[in-house]
């Protein structure tokens, strides 16, 4: 089975680490996965890499193509692309209304199947026949770095002196929500460290240092850094987006907030006191027993590749048979 990712390549290391983590578990797990990036932003690179991509198809044979992001599902779908897999990642779903009506017309159209994030999304985007697969998160990348013994030095070293509550995004996206972090931290004494556009294993880094990631977004699909921070057994106070609800369910050290500064700081209180008095939490075995570490989430997706490849050739067999 050969494989086409289609992505944006913006990112400060290319290809967003989530979308990168899923497919080096997908080639892990055995499937023959190439990338293709859409570099550039703005109206004008998408509509060049239609071009790009349909050339590249013209060179490449693929069984299958997976696009990440709206954008990167029309670019894909104009390009020629079949079949074609689409997964949406939660910022698609906030497009207003002709970003819906896109979405609509190009899955009814050339989107063999779409795969969103968590049931907020499905219930948002009205796809009827969407599959809700999260993102996974690389439990073994995690357990590696938390055995680096310079990392448990700074990490006893740290904490020692301040409390520190991690913020891992970016400031400047207004979904993140950084001004309910800015009063919610002003309100108590402990330190704000705000990290974002760094390698993923830095992030994870920080996780591991952190007392608590803070999340103060006002929508996610199903946000990744929450699930690497349960992974890292790190207390979480988050607001209620996307599957937060569904992530924590009733595992200790895992706060839902409102968007009340007041109460964030009353959660973030909490969080460092369960941090003060129980250390670290049990989210890695909730994000196991959810089938969320990466190896169960490539072995679903997989699954989608085979369902799509299999409809696709029992519809050419009838079209011979016709």
């Amino acid at each position: 089975m050969k494989i086409l990712f289609i992505s944006s390549g913006n990112a400060s290391s290319g290809i967003s680490s989530i979308v990168k983590k899923q497919g080096e578990s997908l080639i892990k797990s055995g499937v023959d996965l190439e990338f293709f990036t859409i570099k550039g932003k703005g109206l004008f690179s998408y509509l060049k890499h239609i071009f790009i991509l349909h050339k590249h198809l013209k060179n490449n044979i693929y069984d299958l193509v997976h696009a990440h992001y709206s954008y990167s599902a029309y670019v894909a779908s104009l390009a020629g692309c079949k079949p074609l897999v689409v997964s949406l990642m939660g910022s698609d779903m906030v497009s207003g209304l002709l970003g819906k009506l896109l979405i609509d017309l190009f899955s009814f159209l050339s989107w063999n199947k779409v795969i969103v994030k968590s049931l907020s999304m499905l219930k948002t985007s009205g796809l009827k026949r969407a599959l809700i697969i999260p993102n996974g998160v690389d439990i073994d990348t995690i357990e590696t770095l938390e055995k680096d013994s310079h990392i448990f030095k700074e990490l006893s070293s740290i904490k020692a002196h301040n409390k520190t509550i991690l913020f891992a995004s970016d400031p400047e996206r207004i979904s993140k929500n950084f001004n309910l972090a800015q009063k919610s931290i002003a309100k108590i004494n402990c330190d704000l460290r705000v990290v974002y556009n760094k390698l993923h294993e830095e992030i994870i880094n920080e996780i591991i240092q952190a007392d608590v990631l803070l999340l103060t977004s006002l929508w996610e699909g199903s946000p990744n850094i929450v699930k690497e921070a349960m992974a890292c057994n790190c207390p979480v106070v988050a607001t209620d987006v996307g599957d937060v609800c569904w992530l924590f369910g009733d595992e200790p050290g895992h706060f839902l907030t409102s968007f009340d500064p007041q109460d964030v700081a009353d959660k973030i209180k909490q969080a460092l006191q369960f941090s003060e008095k129980y250390g670290r939490t049990n989210g890695r075995q909730r994000i196991i027993k959810l089938g969320l570490d990466a190896d169960t989430v490539a072995n679903k997706i997989i699954g989608v590749y085979q369902e799509v490849l299999e409809k696709r050739k029992i519809g050419r067999r009838g079209k011979v048979k016709e």
